[in-house]
């Protein structure tokens, strides 16, 4: 066990530290302090020591030095298990301190500020904080460290328990949660430097996240979750009603928030497996909801919808008529809430402003790394097109194509979709080979009873033979829009002018795995 007695207090989040130091002063525990907690202990009447009264040397360098001294180091590292370092500390008047209660600078809030400049960035670095707390945890079977004011009730309980002791035990856990801490606020400024950098890719790359909640399960349920969210995350990402989210739930819920992101205002996305089972937008997001359900409404029954904008009544009666897992959008009226209400097992889950939430990294996990790209976020003008068949699109055509472009993006290679001027109407998603998905994608259609005839085509990529084409020419489509880059591309043109087809390429290919 650990007898406190001496502590050493310097905080930035000040939340409960009064009431905690309070504690320990009616406890007869020395206290140690620095710059703006002493005040605020001072202000609470609690007695309390400064540090360079202590160390008998000042503050300088407008506080960039105050607690980096012997005193306070060989305090917090000093083994006193061991008898070298007892003789030593005796000889140099240093005195053991037991507990150190240390947050940091608020970098991360700081530079999370939109006029903040890099000057500011650097003031926010804390040096003497991480400091101590490395040197206490280093030093946890002698000394107790406390870094967040969550665990301020249970330090005391413990005391209680103990008469004023602290288990071992609990001083290594404590210990955990400074290095990861301290690791966290690293991690977090040179993220921040290399991105002054435009440095996306440095040669070696760290991440720094924080436990949002445990998941009800992994990809079944057997396996163990939790997500995890940035400690630069742009938005918060926390479910207003519904069950516990899964694994596999919150993957759909990132697709579907994605695929409508960066559709036009009112699109809507259902997702299913990570697959969308339905894309549209229209004049309303009822009028949106009812064209991409339209598109599978088999494959919608369970699945998770995206919707750019905010929910209404309508939307929501109309979304509860069936069963759906949950739903992701810019937020919801009152109106709306109150429907959902009815059914508490279905997430809801806003996100403000979609577009500025959107990350720019993907990140993939391999059994021995980590693989990192830009998000396929790019999008295709119509001044980048280049209409390579003999019949050439109106302006209305070329709408519809960049539709079918940007819709097919967002389903697994090999990935076909079959869209009207602004709803998918069949979509062939993850087959080995594109035939399979062309004749998939018009399957789907007209399962439904929706027609393709007239149709547009978006291949995520190009096509390698001119089976590709005579299938949809079979089926009625009316004009392709793929990325070209093949061998046999002049083969393929002539196949679409054999058929009377408009073919546009977009020089960009959409592979999705």
């Amino acid at each position: 066990m650990i007898e406190i007695k001496r502590a050493l207090v310097s905080v930035s989040d000040k939340t409960g530290i009064t009431e905690l130091c309070a504690f320990l002063q009616k406890e007869g525990v020395e206290i140690l302090s620095t710059g703006g907690t002493y005040d605020a202990l001072v202000k609470a009447s609690i007695p309390a020591k400064k540090v360079e009264d202590f160390t008998g040397f000042p503050e300088i360098l407008h506080g960039r030095v105050k607690t980096l001294h012997p005193k306070i180091h060989g305090g917090l590292l000093g083994d006193t298990t061991n008898a070298e370092h007892r003789k030593q500390m005796d000889e140099n008047q240093i005195v053991p301190i037991q507990l150190v209660i240390v947050n940091l600078y608020p970098f991360v809030k700081t530079v999370q500020k939109p006029d903040c400049k890099l000057e500011e960035a650097i003031e926010n670095i804390d040096i003497g904080g991480p400091s101590m707390l490395r040197s206490a945890a280093k030093n946890h079977k002698n000394v107790v460290v406390l870094t967040d004011p969550k665990d301020y009730n249970e330090f005391k309980e413990e005391w209680k328990k103990n008469q004023g002791k602290i288990s071992k035990e609990s001083a290594f856990r404590y210990a955990a949660k400074v290095f990861s801490e301290t690791a966290s606020y690293d991690t977090a400024i040179a993220t921040y430097f290399n991105d002054q950098l435009g440095n996306r890719f440095p040669d070696k790359i760290s991440f720094a996240f924080i436990k949002k909640q445990k998941l009800r399960y992994g990809e079944n349920p057997h396996q163990d979750a939790a997500f995890y969210e940035p400690i630069f995350a742009k938005s918060e990402f926390e479910a207003l009603q519904g069950k516990e989210l899964s694994f596999n739930n919150m993957l759909d819920f990132d697709a579907a928030f994605h695929v409508a992101s960066l559709l036009p205002k009112n699109a809507v996305s259902i997702v299913k497996h990570l697959n969308p089972c339905g894309i549209a937008y229209g004049d309303s997001i009822l009028e949106s909801f009812q064209l991409a359900r339209r598109t599978d409404p088999i494959s919608a029954f369970g699945g998770i919808i995206g919707i750019h904008g905010i929910v209404d009544r309508e939307t929501a009666e109309e979304i509860t008529k069936n069963f759906v897992e949950g739903v992701i959008a810019e937020g919801f009226t009152a109106e709306a809430l109150e429907i959902f209400g009815k059914k508490q097992n279905i997430r809801l889950i806003p996100i403000a402003k979609f577009q500025e939430a959107l990350d720019e990294l993907d990140m993939r996990s391999l059994h021995h790394g980590l693989l990192i790209q830009n998000r396929d976020y790019d999008i295709v003008t119509r001044e980048q097109l280049k209409v390579v068949s003999k019949l050439k699109p109106t302006e209305e055509d070329i709408d519809a194509l960049l539709f079918a472009w940007n819709c097919v993006k967002f389903i697994k290679s090999n990935a076909i979709v079959y869209t009207d001027t602004n709803a998918t109407l069949g979509i062939g998603a993850g087959q080995m080979s594109r035939v399979d998905s062309v004749e998939l994608g018009a399957m789907k259609a007209q399962k439904v009873g929706l027609s393709v005839v007239g149709s547009y085509v978006g291949s995520d990529a190009f096509f390698p033979f001119r089976d590709g084409i005579d299938a949809i020419a079979k089926v009625g489509a009316k004009a392709i829009i793929q990325p070209g880059g093949s061998i046999r591309d002049e083969e393929v043109i002539q196949a679409a002018d054999e058929h009377g087809l408009i073919m546009v390429f977009t020089g960009m290919r959409h592979f999705r795995h």
